[in-house]
This record gives structure tokens, C-alpha cells and sequence, in this order.
């Protein structure tokens, strides 16, 4: 990872159709049961992708994932993921391998359930602003009192969102919405694995020196055995909130391993929500050493 030139965008040269390109992620077909995600150095905050994009944020969200993918399978042995390999399939030519290698997964396809399954562990960003206007969160009684960053006293909760297009919003909805929109079993099964996996990610990066304040997962099903499985990246800084152990401290905001440093920008430029906008140089060194900062703690740099 010695290249400083951010890749925004692939072009695969006609090896594999694109399927669809997303925030982060360009998306390829391999075969009729295979799909190729592409992590770009594209960033986005409040839902605009920035004009340029963070040199090898790419590799890194790749690698975090593979390594939490190995950890919660073996911690949880009946987890299935979309996962398959990190190897570029044959399909690719030799003189895109360098740039693809390590920022591409091959995955199974499968049928992406419509809401992002966030857990949250404690009181923070738009669940602390809900909090302070109405006792709730994603209109969920929570107990009176709470001080900003401090962890629910009763764990972890279930709070989903819906999963908007491209350029719009998502919402936060309530537990029950979710059922409405998914059905049982899907619902239930997907409230209780995205805990679960919360849990158990947020035991081992306490032991990294990270709090895992909340992350969002996103599920499949499987079409062939009907099965709820875990899919997109997971737990990386785009997809969580991370915070230092050592600086931790209830009762303000804390500093994290994410784009707030970016979000923070923009807001002090008034560039909040504008299309168009590049980062400095500055900007993007700070949130690419942000990023990498989160790989190391979370994987050991490996």
C-alpha cells in the first residue's frame, strides 16, 4: 500500500459486466452465483461522494473486512457470509491485477434485504439528538438520564434504517417497521444476528484498545437454502463509529477512526450536503491516516 494515487473509479476493460456502481463500491459479475466488489478510495459523508477520494481506503476497508468476516465465523459457527475469496478471478488481465488485488472480494450473490441493520451500543450522533428531544431512540423508550456517550444500561439495541437510493437519505425507523418491511422470519433472524455480531466485535476491539460506539450491517438471503446471510463490508470505518479506549469519556463527543474529521470539515466550511466539493490535501491525508490508523488497531497492520 505505497500508492498515493486514489482510485475513484474502475474500468475493467470489458472483463467482467458492471452490475451497478455504488458510494464505495463498484460491482462486477462473474458468473450467474458470483459478483466482484471493487472498494474505490471514493468517500462520502451526509450521502455526496467528494470529488477526490482517499488514497488506498480501498485496500484498507477490504482487508478489515476479510479479517472480521475470519473472526465472527469463528465465533460464531453457524453465521454465513457472502464472502469466498480475496483471489481475482481468472477473468481479470494481468495488467489490472496490481490495482485490483486486495481491494476486490468475490462474493455470493444473493437477494439484499431492504434495510441497514444498525446496532447501537451507546449514545451517540443522531440517536443522542433524538434522546435529548424525546427519551427515545429510533422511537424506542430508553431510560431517562443517559449522558451523551454513555452506554445503554440494558446493552446494545436493534435500531434499522431504511436504505434509500443513491443520493437520498436513509431513515431511522422503529424495530417494528423493519418487520413490516421484511416479514418473519427475515425480521427476527436479522434483529438477533446484527446484536449478536455487535457483541461479539465490540468484545474483541475492546481488547484492540477501540470502542465499537455502533455499526450497520447489511443481510441477504440466499435464495437457494432460504438463509439469512451476512453481506457488504462489515465493521470498517465506513460503516461504524470507533472510538479510542484510552480517551474514552461519558458526558461529551469523542474523537473516533472515521469521517468525522471529514464531516467536521464540511460543516465548518459550509459545505455540508454540496456536490462537488474536493477535499484539501490536508483533509484527505488526515482522514486516509484515520483510516489507517483504525485497520492497524482493529488487524495488527495484517
Amino acid at each position: 500500500m505505497t500508492e498515493n494515487i486514489a482510485l475513484t473509479n474502475t474500468d475493467l476493460k470489458g472483463a467482467l459486466p458492471l452490475v451497478a456502481r455504488g458510494k464505495v463500491r463498484d460491482l462486477y459479475e462473474v458468473d450467474d452465483k458470483t459478483l466482484l466488489f471493487v472498494a474505490t478510495d471514493r468517500i462520502s459523508a451526509y450521502d455526496v461522494i467528494m470529488a477526490n477520494g482517499i488514497p488506498n481506503k480501498g485496500v484498507l476497508l477490504t482487508l478489515c473486512t476479510q479479517k472480521w468476516f475470519q473472526l465472527l465465523s469463528d465465533a460464531i459457527p453457524t453465521l454465513r457470509t457472502h464472502f469466498i475469496t480475496l483471489d481475482l478471478p481468472p477473468q481479470i488481465p494481468e495488467s489490472l491485477r496490481p490495482v485490483l488485488q486486495n481491494r476486490s472480494m468475490q462474493v455470493r450473490k444473493l437477494r439484499i434485504l431492504p434495510i441497514e441493520a444498525i446496532v447501537r451500543g451507546y449514545i451517540t450522533g443522531s440517536a443522542w439528538k433524538e434522546y435529548q428531544t424525546s427519551g427515545t431512540v429510533h422511537g424506542i423508550p430508553v431510560a431517562p438520564g443517559l449522558k451523551e456517550s454513555e452506554a445503554f444500561p440494558n446493552g446494545p439495541i436493534y435500531t434499522p434504517s431504511t436504505k434509500a437510493e443513491q443520493g437520498e437519505h436513509d431513515e431511522n425507523i422503529h424495530p417494528d417497521e423493519a418487520t413490516k418491511i421484511l416479514g418473519e422470519p427475515y425480521a427476527s433472524t436479522v434483529a438477533a444476528l446484527a446484536v449478536q455480531l455487535y457483541k461479539t466485535a465490540h468484545e474483541y476491539a475492546l481488547t484492540r484498545g477501540v470502542i465499537i460506539a455502533d455499526t450497520k450491517f447489511e443481510f441477504g438471503v440466499d435464495e437457494e437454502t432460504n438463509k439469512v446471510v451476512l453481506a457488504d463490508e462489515v465493521l470498517t470505518p465506513d460503516s461504524s463509529r470507533f472510538w479510542p479506549k484510552d480517551s474514552y469519556e461519558v458526558g461529551r463527543g469523542q474523537q473516533s477512526y472515521d469521517k468525522q474529521f471529514l464531516r467536521d470539515w464540511l460543516v465548518k466550511e459550509g459545505l455540508k450536503g454540496k456536490d462537488g466539493v474536493r477535499m484539501s490535501d490536508e483533509i484527505a491525508q488526515k482522514t486516509s491516516e484515520k483510516y489507517r490508523e483504525a485497520w492497524e488497531r482493529i488487524t495488527g497492520g495484517n
